[in-house]
């Protein structure tokens, strides 16, 4: 459904996988992989997006590389340049801005685990880009990138696990308070019985079909409100 395509990031290449809408055109949307790379469950989600009517585009922020080991895509994790991640997913922002297909003058972004974090960065580090962000058990684990929250100004919708040991209900709703201390509109819902990676249905070990269903749609709710 999607295709692979080569943006400009900072003076380098980037490249990412980009998925249409049957319609033509609609709202922008990134996807921030998870730290196993840019995989098939990353692009599948594109489409799927594509099918409610997004342009979809997941930046390849390892350039290429991938796992399906955890203690490898541990390491491309902690080993991510991230001032290189975040020209990358600037890179991606300005192409979907300006592709013929992209409606509207502010984009949505949604990551998971690694990139619901990055999905938070972004959203501080490109203010003015975004009308929508939904971060899914969103980690944080680069001691210097902590964000400057009070920069974001986007609405924010995150969906979190119950029994997630990575981030927990705990720092999910400190994480709440602290966007809505600085004034933003913040949303985190947990599912209570759900481990972390819930929505992930390529991995049965977590996979929570039910807990996924209800915040995919809470997602596209959210996104299409904000975005049109």
């Amino acid at each position: 459904m999607g295709e692979l395509v080569d943006f400009p990031s900072n003076g380098h290449g980037a490249s990412g996988y980009l998925a249409l809408p049957e319609s033509g055109s609609g709202p922008g949307l990134i996807v921030i992989q998870e730290w196993w790379g840019l995989v098939p469950h990353i692009e599948d989600l594109c489409d799927r997006f594509a099918a409610e009517g997004f342009v979809a585009l997941a930046p390849d922020l390892f350039h290429g590389e991938s796992t399906t080991e955890p203690d490898e895509a541990g390491k491309l994790m902690m080993a991510l340049n991230l001032s290189r991640a975040v020209q990358d997913m600037s890179g991606a922002v300005d192409f979907l801005l300006g592709h013929d297909a992209v409606t509207g003058g502010k984009l949505g972004i949604t990551g998971f685990c690694m990139g619901g974090g990055l999905t938070l960065v972004a959203a501080c580090e490109l203010p003015d880009k975004f009308g929508a962000v939904v971060p899914w058990y969103g980690l944080i684990p680069w001691p210097d990138a902590q964000p400057d929250w009070s920069k974001i100004q986007a609405p924010v919708e995150g969906h979190y696990a119950g029994k997630d040991g990575f981030f927990t209900p705990e720092a999910a709703r400190e994480l709440e308070s602290t966007l809505r201390g600085v004034g933003a509109s913040a949303t985190l819902y947990v599912y209570d019985d759900a481990d972390h990676a819930f929505f992930n249905d390529t991995r049965p070990e977590v996979y929570d079909p039910e807990a996924a269903a209800t915040a995919w749609q809470r997602t596209l709710d959210f996104l299409h409100t904000r975005l049109g």
